[in-house]
């Protein structure tokens, strides 16, 4: 059983030697254990600092492209290398590595094919009150859009199997904490959470630099996959809403007409036909796009087979 543990980088020259010396050497269950660096771009001296740490694998792109692209072309690299078990975790040194044998467990066990360490960040002292609150409404809102009960949505510290990985496609250029899950959820991957504790901040973040550009990116992103993966409910809540409120209206125009004031009201009749029609429409663009999904699912399982062939560690 082969454990790879990738950490996607980013001018991470001065915390990656602490990150990388605290990696556990040996895990009950695991034969060998593997650690890759993603430099995704640095301008510092990242790929020579991991160099210097002795880790096994460093992959350095071309230009900088984002946290979420750096962790896909980390789990593409894991794959060919052979991994069985991929972990994830930061370069900064925010997650505590001695917890690393608490997400393989689950997964050596086989209860789980996802296991993401739950930070408890609603109770994080040094947590700022308006990013625990961001936290909390925004794990809530990914539960419902994945159909799990999600504690702690942006924890990147994670751990996956071979086979989940083959499944896992990330799109967003920003972060992949929120549309992997919610794609787990839509697989029906068996994902758990286990409690971690966390270091002392060392630096800010560089997702959330501000709170309405955080809001911005991470709204886009769950509303693209809730709508990737669920087409036909979105366009089909979208489109009650319309014909219920142009069925009201309709409604409003009747009572007057019949009460001898229509006369007066034909803007109403107007605006109810005209929701009435985009409601319809809306539904019906639900059903094209719920059969077009059906197409992405096969194309899906094509890039499935695909990777599992090019990935065969025989």
């Amino acid at each position: 059983m082969k454990l790879i543990i990738q950490i996607p980088c980013f001018n991470e020259a001065k915390f990656l030697p602490e990150t990388v010396k605290l990696l556990p050497k040996q895990i009950p269950g695991i034969d060998s254990i593997e650690v890759l660096i993603i430099d995704d771009g640095s301008n510092d001296d990242t790929a020579d600092a991991a160099r210097k740490a002795g880790v096994d694998h460093i992959i350095i792109l071309p230009h900088h492209v984002g946290l979420a692209q750096a962790f896909a072309s980390g789990l593409d690299a894991s794959l060919r290398l052979g991994a069985d078990i991929i972990v994830n975790t930061d370069a900064d040194n925010q997650y505590q590595a001695s917890d690393i044998p608490k997400l393989v467990h689950p997964i050596l066990r086989g209860d789980s094919e996802l296991v993401i360490g739950d930070r408890g960040v609603v109770k994080l002292e040094h947590f700022p009150a308006h990013k625990r609150l961001l936290q909390r409404l925004g794990s809530k809102v990914v539960s419902r859009a994945a159909g799990l009960d999600v504690p702690d949505a942006t924890s990147g510290f994670r751990a996956l199997t071979r086979e989940l990985a083959l499944r896992t496609n990330v799109l967003s250029t920003y972060s992949y904490t929120l549309e992997t899950l919610i794609q787990a959820g839509a697989q029906h991957a068996k994902v758990a959470f286990v409690p971690i504790e966390t270091n002392p901040k060392t630096r800010p973040s560089r997702l959330m630099n501000s709170i309405s550009n955080y809001l911005l990116h991470s709204t886009v992103t769950i509303m693209r996959s809730f709508t990737l993966y669920r087409p036909l409910r979105v366009f089909s809540i979208i489109s009650l809403v319309l014909i219920l409120a142009g069925t009201a209206l309709g409604i409003r125009f009747l009572v007057y007409y019949f009460s001898g004031m229509g006369s007066g009201n034909i803007q109403s009749l107007l605006l109810a036909a005209i929701l009435l029609i985009i409601g319809f429409q809306t539904f019906l663009i639900g059903i094209v796009t719920d059969l077009i999904s059906f197409n992405r699912k096969i194309l899906e399982e094509v890039l499935y087979r695909l990777r599992r062939s090019e990935n065969d560690p025989k």
